[in-house]
């Protein structure tokens, strides 16, 4: 038996043992070390994804740790060695497979929502999703590996190139990252953020962060760009009003990457796409050079993922850090502590 979070209906989690079971052919047993909390997760606790995630669940999937023990036929990972996760199983069938894009398998099973996740002392998974870690990296920071494997791959799907004017709308997390990379690209960026506190550690990692209530956003970028308008806007605030700006914000022949999750159909200026000739573009997941190139990143610190760790808790708080992000505390990344002495001897 093994320690896990789980989701048990909206709003409720507990703290329960589950069952281990040895790895099988092709399969690796990892120790969590540190789970952090998305907004996916959230969304996930709310009750929003319950078509999807039944009860119990063990959920999480930015995760970090160390490899106990390897199922049969498995080459490369080996016991005590630093990995994140992948968390995506695909069915090699489909068109999208077919064509390239696993990671929008028509039948994809994103493990931490459709099958168990990372938040439990020990976790079995197939040996293919496991990603090795510098074993210099610590192991907090490399539980932002995967958030940062996102942002790889939306600024990769924006097709961004240095020294073009790139806006961000939503200073979350994700948002963070994406501005960061961009950065690292050679692109100039700028963050739009409605809180106060998001902007300020946006400021601290000198990012410029515009407070949209105090500024108008467009005219602030039409200065900065001489009136050309912005190359690529990342719309991650999932509010109408993100979309709204992110549109406007674009010159001629624009790029708009939508990245946010937007449950419902929101209103969109398509005579400003013609007009423009604008691009849209959609951003899900990642694949492999994703996660090995935030990887790269985190660990020489191009992408100082500790300032975005507001606190760390234990298994058994878990929830309480549920409902700390719920309320808007000024916080940013919640990792939890999968508390095994294994990490420990390991380090």
């Amino acid at each position: 038996m093994t320690l896990a979070v789980r989701y048990t209906g909206a709003r409720a989690l507990d703290t329960a043992p589950v069952e281990v079971s040895a790895p099988g052919p092709g399969e690796v047993e990892l120790a969590p070390a540190y789970v952090g909390i998305c907004g996916t997760d959230l969304h996930i606790f709310h009750g929003d994804m319950d078509a999807r995630v039944g009860t119990p669940a063990v959920i999480g999937h930015e995760m970090s740790g160390r490899v106990v023990r390897v199922g049969p036929g498995v080459q490369g990972p080996r016991p005590g060695d630093a990995v994140t996760v992948m968390p995506l199983r695909w069915d090699g069938t489909c068109p999208a497979c077919l064509a390239g894009h696993r990671h929008v398998c028509a039948h994809l099973d994103f493990m931490g929502i459709d099958s168990p996740g990372a938040m439990q002392q020990r976790w079995t998974v197939p040996a293919h999703t496991v990603i090795p870690l510098p074993g210099a990296l610590p192991l907090d920071r490399a539980a932002l590996v995967e958030p940062t494997a996102v942002a790889v791959h939306d600024v990769g799907r924006a097709c961004v190139r240095a020294e073009e004017k790139v806006v961000v709308v939503g200073g979350g997390p994700v948002g963070v990252l994406i501005a960061l990379v961009t950065r690292a690209t050679g692109a100039d960026v700028r963050l739009v953020e409605l809180s106060a506190h998001r902007r300020r550690l946006a400021q601290e990692l000198g990012l410029v962060a515009l407070d949209p209530d105090a500024v108008d956003v467009c005219e602030a970028v039409r200065q900065w760009t001489g009136g050309a308008g912005a190359d690529v806007a990342f719309e991650v605030s999932g509010a109408a009003g993100g979309v709204t700006t992110a549109v406007e914000v674009l010159g001629v022949r624009g790029r708009l990457c939508l990245v946010a999750i937007h449950a419902r159909p929101r209103e969109i200026d398509l005579h400003r796409f013609f007009w423009r000739e604008l691009t849209l573009v959609g951003a899900r997941l990642y694949d492999r050079s994703d996660f090995e190139r935030a990887v790269a990143l985190v660990a020489d610190g191009t992408v100082p993922v500790e300032r975005l760790i507001s606190k760390v808790v234990p298994l058994v708080e878990a929830a309480d850090a549920f409902a700390a992000l719920e309320g808007g505390a000024d916080v940013m990344k919640i990792l939890v502590d999968c508390g095994d002495d294994l990490q420990e001897g390991m380090a």
